[in-house]
């Protein structure tokens, strides 16, 4: 595969062609009930609806399937926050070979059973991003795994650039679109997708308050790392910018936008109740913005929101639903 640190269009259509046998072309769903309280025709790309309940099935795929056979005979390793783990398990019992995860000790219940569910082995480990890739490639090293980065990858970011192509085929007249901002893989492959294919749609990331990182990196003109704080959106939860995705970022992302906590669970709250849909706070992140007028919107705009992954304990679910139990 090529050694570029970025993806072409080229690249994310031939992902396109390589993952249509296998994950879900997820509709896009006009959000009629919420457009008054946001102020523009609202869009939903709704990600939860996907085959592992988030987009990280189609960045992991599309890297898996273009290994060869050879370099992932002793299996795959990789660490994520919960949603790039369930989708390489995926991608392994699939092709049919080991996968090893490691995640983070505050990775939701859910993320480690759905993981083990499918077959793959769980370490659970107590450090921040860096060190958890560090053990990755100590085991990788001394197994001759093959590793598959979340968002530093560009097979993978290519794979998760298939989503723009979706939106602008079923929304060829697309304003603006909203991706969640973590680590960056999302919002690399979709902006370049969307870019390279129509220039003037305008690219938003939404990035938690809390771990401003883009955010600062972008008035400061480079990677910027800050301390690392708790936010409800573990899935976005990262203190410095992904090497790879960070130039992408640059050349291609409109703005970046800071949404507080408080805005991200009225974000979930509104696509419960009036879109039906069950979004995980990093999910929710785009809608919480528009709700708390951070972005700039006319009436008649159309606005695609990304629903990235709906991947929660269902007892977090209900304190934030206000549900008893």
């Amino acid at each position: 595969m090529t050694m570029r640190n970025y993806p072409t269009i080229q690249d994310i259509r031939a992902a396109r062609e390589r993952l249509k046998p296998h994950v879900r072309h997820t509709p896009l769903l006009r959000a009629e009930k919420i457009e008054k309280a946001v102020g523009c025709q609202l869009y939903l790309k709704p990600e939860t609806l996907q085959i592992t309940g988030a987009f990280k099935i189609r960045g992991a795929l599309n890297k898996a399937l273009s290994l060869s056979r050879e370099e992932i005979a002793n299996g795959i390793i990789a660490t994520s926050s919960g949603n790039h783990a369930q989708a390489l398990a995926y991608a392994a019992k699939m092709l049919g070979v080991k996968v090893i995860l490691v995640l983070p000790i505050t990775t939701p219940n859910i993320k480690i059973e759905n993981t083990k569910a499918l077959g793959a082995e769980v370490i659970l480990f107590d450090g921040d991003n860096a060190a958890r890739w560090k053990k990755v490639y100590e085991i990788a090293e001394g197994n001759k795994y093959a590793v598959i980065h979340g968002f530093e990858d560009p097979v993978v970011m290519a794979g998760q650039g298939t989503i723009g192509c979706e939106i602008l085929e079923d929304l060829d007249n697309v304003d603006t679109v909203i991706v969640p901002l973590g680590g960056g893989g999302l919002i690399s492959g979709i902006a370049t997708a969307i870019k390279e294919t129509k220039p003037s749609v305008r690219v938003i990331g939404a990035e938690p308050a809390l771990t401003p990182k883009y955010f600062h990196s972008r008035i400061n003109k480079e990677r910027t790392s800050l301390p690392l704080k708790n936010t409800i959106a573990d899935g976005l939860r990262l203190s410095v910018p992904g090497q790879n995705p960070y130039p992408i970022i640059e050349k291609y992302v409109d703005e970046i936008i800071l949404v507080e906590d408080e805005h991200i669970v009225a974000g979930m709250r509104t696509l419960a109740k009036d879109a039906k849909l069950i979004a995980e706070p990093a999910a929710s992140i785009g809608v919480g913005a528009l709700l708390a007028g951070s972005i700039d919107v006319k009436p008649d705009e159309k606005v695609c929101a990304v629903l990235s992954g709906g991947n929660w304990d269902l007892s977090d679910l209900a304190k934030i639903y206000n549900v008893a139990g």
